[in-house]
């Protein structure tokens, strides 16, 4: 009986030696993280005034993202829901550029946003002097939107007919009145973009659609994201992707369509350093470089795709960026707190298209902000 014991007593005894080992191991370990429960019940209150008080729009929505939690947030008011399907307009640039800086990042790809088009447009044009950068931060030099009246031969970009590579040809030889010399004028929009995406299509050795498939959609698993061209045929579009227009010759500044689930994404890799997920899509560097500065020399705070919210102390760095369209959607990062947000907008009529973007510059941020400080103060 005492040998039985005894055997029964070594077990007992190591089982008792480990749990004290992973106890004191449990002991070292810091505690969990408490991550902020953010209440945005303000902005979502917000919202909902909005379009009570608005003669104009039936719905809008919105989704939020926090860099650690990923989407933190996702409200539709009126006859939105959060699947809701919208064409962006201009809230398309920010995508855009992510596209020419992941091919400039792509060693591959012997592309560089800093060298002359020139080097990678196999046409003869007159525009072959001006840099990737100068297209897409609107300083190339090209007569931009408030020019569509000289456009001629350049509304190309306007027409879902055709193909990009037909259309950029056509701009990239036909000087348009008002043309400037590079960097030392902003004047946005037009078919400055439109060339970059040629650009693209050069680089990439495929089409607009496919690169930016390759690139961005595949790498941040979008389901709808891409690019059409319906300026006009607006009329055309359901809200359904299958009524999209102009494949072959997309709206580069200004033809995408998303939900808020694939844009949410697109701000996220913007807070997590050009990541989507595990998936490097931009260096660090290609996602700071597309926040600076370049047309603040010219009055007009603006870096690559992003407008830029000049800080009230000029000594400190911005830290709100945003992409605004002319429908009222507009997206923005906040990277003082590494948040972000998307507002999708369905009336095209642009009536009071810049309600929206006006309520979310001056009430919606600063709402956002203030519920994420509140809740982050709490688990400190």
């Amino acid at each position: 009986m005492q040998r039985l014991i005894h055997r029964l007593s070594l077990p007992l005894l190591a089982l008792a030696v480990t749990a004290c080992s992973d106890s004191a191991d449990m002991a070292a370990l810091p505690p969990p993280e408490v991550l902020p429960a953010y209440d945005f019940s303000a902005v979502d209150a917000r919202f909902q005034e909005f379009l009570d008080d608005s003669a104009v729009f039936d719905g809008i929505s919105v989704t939020l993202v926090d860099q650690v939690q990923g989407t933190v947030h996702e409200a539709a008011f009126g006859d939105h829901s959060v699947d809701i399907v919208v064409m962006l307009a201009s809230t398309s640039k920010v995508p855009v550029v992510m596209l020419m800086m992941a091919l400039n990042d792509d060693a591959a790809a012997n592309f560089a946003v800093d060298d002359p088009i020139g080097n990678y447009l196999p046409w003869e044009g007159v525009y072959g002097d001006r840099s990737t950068t100068q297209l897409v931060s609107n300083t190339s030099g090209i007569p931009g939107l408030g020019s569509l009246g000289v456009y001629g031969a350049h509304l190309c970009q306007y027409a879902p007919s055709g193909t990009l590579e037909a259309c950029a040809q056509t701009l990239y030889s036909t000087e348009l009145a008002g043309t400037v010399a590079p960097g030392t004028k902003f004047d946005y929009g037009g078919s400055q973009w439109q060339l970059a995406g040629a650009v693209a299509e050069q680089v990439s050795n495929s089409s607009w659609r496919q690169a930016f498939d390759a690139y961005v959609a595949e790498p941040c698993d979008l389901d709808v994201f891409q690019f059409g061209n319906m300026w006009s045929n607006l009329e055309g579009w359901t809200g359904s992707s299958d009524s999209l227009q102009g494949l072959d010759n997309p709206n580069i500044e200004g033809g995408a369509i998303s939900n808020m689930q694939d844009y949410a994404k697109i701000l996220l890799m913007h807070l997590n350093g050009g990541l989507c997920g595990e998936n490097r899509v931009m260096s660090e560097d290609s996602v700071a470089f597309m926040q600076v500065d370049r047309g603040g020399e010219f009055g007009v705070p603006y870096g690559m795709g992003w407008w830029i919210v000049e800080p009230e102390n000029a000594d400190e760095a911005p830290t709100i960026f945003y992409d605004p369209g002319a429908f009222g959607a507009v997206s923005w990062i906040d990277t003082e707190r590494m948040i972000g947000g998307y507002v999708a907008i369905d009336d095209y009529t642009r009536r009071d298209s810049g309600a929206p973007v006006n309520l979310v510059l001056s009430e919606i941020i600063p709402l956002v902000a203030q519920a994420v400080d509140e809740a982050r103060a709490a688990v400190q």
